[in-house]
């Protein structure tokens, strides 16, 4: 599955935005899928992952629990990333990744089992 993020762009300190992830390809249901960021000057991180069906669990950091929120519309094949009061240093280009998994309760944190990328999208946060 090919994958593209959206919906990055500027804001200000408590603002929402929400990002998009389009995936391209069979199989969508089946994936496992995830939101990271990199901030500048740091490394990759991972911000939030939900698993894979329609009964999908979610998981996040602890730097976004309570304020962001991963979900996904299995019949438009989209993963969505609903951020809430956002903060300055959730600065960074957010990447969405996927893999397919066997496992209904598969999800990782690392970024390494990860096989599919998007290309990732902008956000920064003014204080």
């Amino acid at each position: 599955v090919q994958l593209q993020a959206s919906g990055g762009g500027l804001v200000m300190a408590g603002d929402s935005l929400r990002l998009s992830c389009a995936a391209s390809g069979p199989s969508f249901i089946m994936y496992g899928l995830a939101w990271f960021r990199r901030a500048p000057g740091k490394e990759r991180e991972f911000v939030a992952a939900i698993t894979r069906g329609y009964g999908a669990s979610r998981f996040y950091s602890d730097s976004v629990n309570g304020r962001f929120f991963i979900s996904k519309d299995v019949d438009k094949s989209t993963m969505i990333l609903q951020m809430n009061s956002l903060k300055p240093e959730d600065t960074g280009v957010y990447y969405c990744a996927g893999s397919q998994s066997e496992g209904l309760t598969w999800y990782s944190t690392n970024e390494s089992d990860y096989l599919n990328w998007g290309q990732g999208t902008l956000v920064t946060v003014s204080s």
